[in-house]
């Protein structure tokens, strides 16, 4: 597994959450970009981690120190996209989402050769108030402000991610597909959304930017203003199925709440990490997710390259329309 490239090469980057959905793409883009990846994971029966150049695998956790001092022995910067999404209690997703960072932060410093420190957060620690989540997020981002000391630090806040690998948005998208939407309350919010592989691109500019440090940068497509509902079924249509309509599904907001409760209460007596609780309402039903990437861009030069219409196609396995201009 110790197949991190040796002498000659480029500089040495840490990355937690490297088996994720995000995590991958990010892996993917960094050796691509001749960066050396010292990449975390965790051991378990059938999981295989693939070898390669200019890669090291650290087996261990969050919760190891001796693995974090590992992984971020003789590295450059460190790039941390571990996180929870799924809890059934505050504590749940703290542990992970705000000790997990404090104690990969105390690891950085530690390390004479670590210099930078890239937080991928989450827009939802925007509005930390509306779920356990969205707090444990914002209280990550908290832990990495005070502890950096000497390190050169940022945080991006990506709105929703989808692509090739995703678990979470793509029953949505087979839903457009075989015609059928289900949407949460009255579809009158607008959000932003971001493809993976723009995403680990972004995380690629600013490591290779000298930008200042201590900034806090939210990320998207580039679609002015975010999307709403119909835009995303107009894309969807045109590219899943050749401008055929797809019926859309209002879930109200109480049957949500009722299930979400039910769904929390059954996870805590039979210990199991819900998706959707009375938080996660909340985050889905709340009217401004948009993002807004022009800060990035000019601190960086990033550019997205993949806007929903592509994107989609992509994420979906299926030829996409003609299309002019980024972003669709």
């Amino acid at each position: 597994m110790n197949n991190e490239a040796t002498g000659e090469g480029g500089p040495v980057v840490a990355l937690t959450g490297a088996t994720g959905f995000i995590g991958t793409a990010l892996r993917a883009q960094l050796m691509a970009a001749g960066y050396r990846v010292r990449a975390l994971y965790r051991p378990r029966r059938g999981r295989n981690v693939q070898c390669a150049d200019g890669l090291k695998w650290v087996a261990g956790d969050l919760g190891d120190r001796d693995a974090l001092a590992a992984l971020v022995e003789g590295a450059d910067a460190v790039v941390h996209c571990a996180g929870s999404v799924r809890g059934a209690s505050p504590e749940a997703f703290n542990q992970v989402n705000e000790t997990g960072v404090l104690d990969i932060v105390q690891a950085a410093t530690a390390s004479p050769t670590c210099h930078r420190f890239l937080l991928v957060s989450s827009l939802a620690a925007r509005e930390p108030e509306l779920s356990d989540y969205a707090n444990s997020k914002r209280l990550g981002e908290i832990a990495l402000e005070a502890n950096a000391g000497r390190l050169n630090w940022a945080i991006i806040r990506p709105p929703a991610v989808y692509g090739p690998g995703d678990k979470e948005m793509l029953p949505l998208f087979q839903g457009m597909a075989r015609g059928l939407a289900a949407i949460p309350g009255d579809g009158s919010g607008r959000f932003s959304l971001i493809h993976v592989a723009d995403l680990a691109s972004a995380v690629v500019a600013w490591l290779n930017t000298e930008s200042a440090s201590g900034c806090t940068y939210e990320l998207d497509d580039g679609h002015e203003r975010g999307y709403d509902w119909d835009t995303v079924l107009g894309t969807a249509s045109r590219v899943l199925r050749g401008n055929a309509p797809i019926r859309r599904l209002h879930i109200p907001v109480p049957v949500l709440r009722t299930v979400a409760g039910i769904n929390l209460m059954a996870a805590r007596a039979f210990g199991y990490a819900p998706m959707l609780s009375p938080g996660k309402v909340r985050e889905i039903t709340h009217p401004d997710w948009v993002g807004n990437g022009h800060a990035f861009t000019q601190a960086t030069g990033w550019q997205p390259a993949l806007g929903f219409e592509r994107g989609l196609a992509e994420t979906l396995g299926v030829a996409a329309p003609a299309i002019s201009g980024i972003p669709s």
